[in-house]
């Protein structure tokens, strides 16, 4: 991919790969900015359905803006692609800072706060983040975070939020999960209701939250097993 370009964003680099697809720098010509683009996987892209709901869920993201959480600035389509383009956040994400230990204190509750900052303004819009974890918060080099993927989980799974509230039984949500391909989360930072495939509100993310301040002022996983 690297050197090619997609719609009219020049990709220029790649910044990572994960279960919702791959992610590449880019370069937007048009307005001279550089870019991050999501690259969908092929199993999603290329089921009509499950790339249409994917795209009203993005539309419903891009409404949310807050300096603590990494803006969607637009759903593309190619002949080869379907994609993301989003905003491209600088710095370390939070699980490499975490590799060299625990963070001093001040540091810790700076990084926290903003992180309760950025999900405070997506609950009260009603957008849940269903897979917080430090591989998802981004530190930028003047110290200011940004929370990633805010609600591609569900997305993924072709599910609104509107449509999840309706979701009450396990086996329905365990048949949404095997769909996808995937489970909507990360083992070690997943609330217990989530991990039993569940329906699930803000307060997945708030456990997920108290995971992460656990780890930055330990220095280790709280939940470290099988």
């Amino acid at each position: 991919m690297i050197g090619k370009t997609l719609a009219h964003y020049e990709i220029t680099g790649l910044l990572g790969k994960g279960g919702m697809g791959e992610v590449f720098r880019a370069l937007d010509p048009k307005l001279g900015r550089e870019v991050a683009i999501k690259v969908l996987p092929p199993e999603v892209a290329g089921d009509p359905e499950r790339a249409a709901r994917f795209e009203r869920e993005a539309k419903s993201l891009a409404t949310l803006q807050h300096a603590n959480v990494a803006s969607i600035y637009g759903w593309e389509e190619t002949p080869d692609a379907r994609f993301l383009v989003m905003e491209l956040v600088e710095g370390d994400d939070l699980s490499e800072v975490l590799k060299s230990g625990a963070l001093p204190i001040d540091d810790a509750i700076s990084v926290a706060k903003q992180i309760a900052e950025g999900l405070e303004e997506a609950h009260e819009n009603g957008i849940v983040h269903r897979d917080l974890k430090p591989a998802n918060v981004k530190r930028t080099p003047d110290g200011k975070v940004k929370i990633l993927d805010f609600g591609l989980a569900m997305a993924m799974a072709g599910q609104s939020a509107a449509e999840e509230d309706s979701i009450s039984s396990m086996a329905t949500m365990t048949q949404a999960m095997t769909q996808a391909g995937m489970i909507l989360g990360t083992a070690a930072y997943m609330s217990p209701e989530q991990a039993r495939g569940l329906a699930v509100d803000r307060r997945t993310d708030i456990w997920a939250f108290g995971v992460i301040l656990f780890e930055m002022l330990a220095g280790r996983r709280l939940f470290e097993g099988e």
